[in-house]
């Protein structure tokens, strides 16, 4: 599970009818812990299936690969990523 900060919406003008009634986000990586605060994050910019309903700024927990798409089973949803938490406070000790 990697932290991600959601930064825009996806919008699919022809897909594969599995990904009907999908709401895709753009989500930014953290790629460090140290500038989770900034903007922008300066990590990998990936689309994920939004599960929870979140905003443009929105701090989640992303799942990558095979276990994006296990919500969804016994369907299939040919997924790399899907939004599965949104997180309101990261505190390190």
């Amino acid at each position: 599970m990697k932290i991600a900060r959601t930064i825009g919406n996806v919008t699919l003008a022809r897909f594969h009818p599995a990904m009907e009634a999908s709401n895709l986000r753009c989500v930014e990586l953290v790629d460090t812990i140290e500038r989770i605060h900034e903007q922008p994050l300066g990590g990998e910019t990936i689309v994920a299936w939004d599960l929870c309903g979140t905003g443009i700024g929105d701090l989640v927990a992303l799942a990558e690969g095979p276990e994006s798409a296990q919500p969804f089973l016994p369907d299939i949803k040919p997924l790399d990523a899907s939004i599965v938490a949104l997180l309101d406070h990261i505190e390190l000790n």
